[in-house]
């Protein structure tokens, strides 16, 4: 039997510990496994304890190495290890501030006989609602807060804290000391979440069988996660609204650079998938959050109908930037003249975006 295992991701310490709490209350027969970084003396400390208290601690050097892949690569063989001894029917992983749970369920998925022992059975995303609306749509960076699982982490909190939500089985909101804080913010991660998640504010407790039996869907989670969003999304949460920006139509790279701060700044998440005629082969990503944009390279299209599609999603009481994201969109697609003339291929040196999408091959 493979023991069920829960990943706790976050970023806010409190939201993580409380989460932790409210989970062990479910399954308090679990062992739980906690890693924490060091910015300060470039470490990676894990702990495993139960009811009967600390069972283990071990610092870990991370030196010069990738510390997201330290942390994926210490994480599931210690949860393998653990879960082989056949001491604990479940098991808790709370992972570093801004650690991604997307990481260490591939690597689960893509290395089946290290992680033979358990399976996942639940990713939750822990949230602090004090901040919950900066946190989604502020234009702060990790390090400026303290988060990030390196010192100079530059990641967007916004951008950071959506991809938590989105990839989530259970979207835990620590409840906030002012009630109506809470209120914007839950409405968008209630938007961002995937269909049949569970989106509460505090541990919304669950039967322990219920937990025992799984809540994570792996292709469920990557469908809804994956940079080619779904052509068929739900309505958004009252309170918020969403916009698709698609066409089967190339983006102009001149037009692009020209109107990007159209279509990537504002109070908003987005992301999806884009094509260029200057590289019509590659599928390129958008992941946008807060303000801030990050684009690149996602793969190549492969057979797959190259096209543009990209999901907005924002608060109504934000404004309402839906007219001028469409005409920023409808100013970079390839005009009919431009087709006929060049196709949607077209040989060139440069295209202005190698910053960001590499050399043109």
């Amino acid at each position: 039997m493979r023991i069920p295992t829960f990943l706790i991701t976050g970023l806010e310490p409190t939201a993580l510990d409380s989460t932790a709490l409210g989970l062990l209350c479910d399954l308090p027969e679990s062992v739980v496994v906690r890693h924490e970084v060091s910015h300060e003396h470039n470490t990676l400390t894990r702990t495993v304890s139960d009811v009967r208290g600390l069972l283990e601690r071990e610092v870990i050097s991370l030196g010069h190495a990738c510390i997201p892949c330290a942390i994926r690569e210490d994480v599931v063989p210690t949860l393998a290890r653990l879960a082989a001894t056949g001491s604990w029917p479940s098991q808790i992983a709370v992972l570093p501030s801004g650690a991604d749970a997307r990481q260490v369920c591939r690597f689960v998925s893509r290395s089946p006989s290290v992680a033979a022992p358990f399976k996942i059975a639940g990713v939750v995303a822990a949230l602090s609602g004090e901040t919950l609306e900066r946190d989604l749509t502020g234009g702060d960076l990790l390090c400026e807060r303290g988060f990030g699982v390196f010192s100079d982490d530059r990641r967007s909190v916004a951008e950071v804290s959506s991809a938590l939500i989105e990839y989530a089985d259970v979207v835990s909101v620590r409840r906030p000391d002012v009630p109506h804080a809470l209120e914007p913010g839950f409405t968008l991660a209630m938007s961002l979440a995937r269909p049949g998640a569970v989106t509460t504010v505090g541990w919304p407790g669950f039967r322990g069988e219920q937990l025992l039996t799984g809540l994570h869907d792996p292709n469920c989670s990557e469908e809804w996660v994956c940079d080619v969003p779904p052509a068929a999304l739900p309505e958004p949460a009252e309170g918020s609204w969403r916009l698709t920006l698609s066409s089967h139509l190339p983006l102009h790279p001149d037009r692009l650079l020209r109107r990007i701060a159209d279509l990537g700044s504002g109070r908003f998440r987005s992301r999806g998938c884009f094509w260029l005629p200057t590289r019509a082969e590659l599928r390129c990503c958008w992941d946008g959050a807060g303000g801030q944009l990050s684009i690149g390279v996602g793969g190549r299209w492969g057979a797959a109908q190259a096209r543009t599609h990209i999901v907005v999603t924002g608060l109504c009481a934000h404004g309402d930037p839906r007219p001028r994201l469409l005409d920023a969109f409808g100013d970079c697609l390839i005009t009919d003249e431009e087709l006929a003339e060049r196709g949607v291929a077209w040989e060139v040196f440069s295209d202005g975006l190698e910053d960001w999408l590499g050399e043109i091959r």
